[in-house]
This record gives structure tokens, sequence and C-alpha cells, in this order.
């Protein structure tokens, strides 16, 4: 299995059964076609996690989410390895402004609707540390995930660590 950055536009093109013509007039480069890619790809992953709020109960509940969204998101598509996201902006360390803006715009999604959730537990003044450090236990799951570990058991082991860590920043606030 190929990166993005080394896959050959030509071995895009076959699988995708379209002419060069056809890649250029719709996306200008590679590069256009990965980003258009990753819009679609934003959006459905924003759709996942906004069902899997919307099932949950509580505000501890909801910024937990985002692990029920992982799992619920790999299931519907086809499981990768890891995060599309962070394999691009690995592979791709020079990027146009297209590309860069969408990169950008996941981890804007992931930290910014963390930190508002995370308001409605711990309140706004420590809502971003909170959101800070579950985006660093989401990424870890996703580390785990590349590194070949059972994704359903690093999910969960992802979750579980998140609601120690929601319950810690709340005990905090009791004491």
């Amino acid at each position: 299995m190929q990166g993005v950055a080394v896959t050959p536009v030509d071995a895009i093109l076959e699988r995708a059964r379209v002419s060069p013509a056809t890649l250029y007039a719709h996306f200008g480069n590679k590069e256009g076609l990965i980003t258009q890619a990753l819009h679609r790809r934003l959006a459905a992953w924003d759709r996942s996690w906004q069902q899997c709020i919307d099932a949950a109960d509580t505000p501890e509940e909801k910024v937990l989410a985002v692990f029920d969204a992982l799992a619920l998101h790999r299931r519907s598509l086809h499981p990768s390895r890891w995060c599309v996201f962070l394999g691009v902006t690995a592979e791709a360390p020079s990027r146009g402004p297209g590309l860069e803006d969408i990169l950008a715009g996941d981890t804007r999604l992931l930290a910014d609707r963390l930190g508002e959730l995370a308001a409605g537990v711990v309140g706004a003044g420590r809502s971003k540390v909170l959101a800070q450090h579950l985006v660093l236990v989401y990424t870890g799951v996703l580390g785990m995930i590349l590194r070949g570990a059972d994704a359903d058991a690093a999910i969960a082991d992802g979750r579980r660590i998140a609601a120690i860590t929601v319950s810690a920043f709340g005990a905090a606030d009791d004491a």
C-alpha cells in the first residue's frame, strides 16, 4: 500500500477509471484531487461524530462521543491503518493553500468541538485544557491503530482513559 505522496497519478487515474483530462479539468492537479477527497472525508467524519453526540445522554457522554464516532466511522468506511488527515500531513510537508486549509480544518474541528463539549462538563475556563488532553488521547488511539493494535480495543481503551480524564477534571472542580 502506498501513501498519497508516492502514489503515481497514473495509478490514481487507473483506479478511478478516468482520463488525465478529466482529473485536471475537475481538480487541477493531484493535490487538488487529494484536497477534494479530504473535504468529503471530513464531512463524513463530521456527520458520524455529530450523530454520536446527538445520541449521547449526558454532557460527559457527549465529550466521549468522539470515540464512539471513531468506531462508527471505521465501520462505515473501509478501515484504514489510521487517520487519513494525519497520514497526508506526514506525507506532504510542502502543501498548497487548499490542502493546508483542509488539514487545519480537521484539527480545528477536533479541538473546537471537544472544547465546546468540554465546557458543558468543566466550564469555559478549563474546557480548552480538557480538550487538549482529549485530543492527545484520541491521537494516541490513532497511533496505536497504526502500530497494529486491534482497533476496537484501542478505541475502547482510549474512551476509558478519556472518561478518567474527564472525571478527574470534574473532581478538581469539586475540590
